[in-house]
């Protein structure tokens, strides 16, 4: 731009016709000093193995190596290298736009006391080797019974519609409850609710314990599955998951409404109702017998048997 040789006009009129400081025509650039690139080929390992590190723990970090440097140098390699830490954002749950629309909340107040009433969905990470698949189920609150369950490799709307479309071939809700994720408020979704005239409700702010029954399911499915498995491909997750299904009685591709019960719950709710058998039978004995158990003075009352024997009937 600036002819320094073979020009009739100066450097200087040159520099004012263009609106240039003369000053920035003699500038020869520095390029990095090795220090600062000995420090930033530690910044690149350090943010490769613990990306979640900001500027502070950064420092930190390189101090405790023995690098004396300060916070607003490693602020500027990083910002150099375009390096920045993973960390929440504000203003992140913003409307999707148009499409993405945004339903009051209905269950404020209400009485869920039927099955059938209210369903609930929700999506969760399945962890492989490599990377990481989504599973979405979908439950009916009153009975906590899974009526459908979808595995995707990817975060679309499409494997939710299709475990909803799973589980309206079951039954139907009067309302369907989810949290404002872009899935749940995609028209694809919203679409086949409102076809089947089912009112739909979305979490706000304050309703973090609306999904607890599903979080229990995610918690079931992992501790008692995915964590034991270590899946290494999107096939073999689908495959064990599906038996872990048939195991824990969750039904696969909404074959039948059945209660999400572990074998240890099973078990636990078998020996209560063992307990219970116990307790009836000494009660039937006692009576029979026209015998008193032990009591304050002894004995126990007969009315207090009757009590205790329509108790255990119950």
């Amino acid at each position: 731009m600036i002819e320094r040789q073979g020009c009739q006009l100066s450097t200087r009129a040159q520099c004012r016709l263009l609106g240039v400081n003369r000053s920035m025509v003699y500038y020869k650039p520095r390029g990095l000093s090795e220090s600062d690139l000995a420090v930033m080929r530690l910044l690149d390992e350090q943010y490769t193995r613990t990306p979640q590190y900001g500027v502070e723990r950064m420092t930190a970090w390189l101090k405790r190596k023995g690098i004396v440097v300060g916070h607003n140098r490693v602020r500027r390699l990083m910002r150099l290298m375009g390096l920045e830490a993973i960390y929440p954002k504000p203003r992140l749950s913003q409307p999707g736009g148009q499409e993405h629309r945004k339903y009051p909340y209905l269950l404020r107040g209400l009485t869920i006391d039927r099955p059938n009433h209210v369903w609930a969905a929700d999506i969760t990470y399945i962890r492989l080797w490599q990377g990481f698949v989504y599973l979405v189920a979908i439950m009916d609150w009153y009975s906590r019974f899974v009526l459908s369950w979808s595995l995707s490799a990817t975060l679309d709307a499409y494997f939710c519609v299709e475990a909803l479309r799973q589980a309206l071939a079951i039954a139907k809700p009067e309302i369907f409850n989810t949290d404002q994720g872009s899935q749940f408020t995609s028209d694809g979704f919203t679409s086949v609710l409102k076809d089947a005239g089912i009112a739909i409700s979305m979490d706000g702010r304050g309703r973090v314990f609306d999904n607890i029954f599903v979080e229990r399911l995610w918690r079931s499915v992992k501790y008692e599955e995915v964590y034991l498995k270590d899946y290494g491909t999107v096939d073999e997750a689908r495959q064990r998951l599906r038996a872990f299904a048939s195991v824990v009685r969750i039904p696969d591709a909404g074959r039948g409404i059945l209660r999400r019960f572990s074998v240890r719950t099973l078990m636990i709710f078998l020996a209560k109702c063992k307990i219970v058998l116990v307790m009836r039978s000494v009660a039937a004995h006692w009576l029979e017998a026209g015998s008193t158990g032990p009591g304050d003075s002894g004995c126990l009352r007969q009315e207090s048997l009757l009590q205790f024997h329509d108790l255990g009937r119950r």
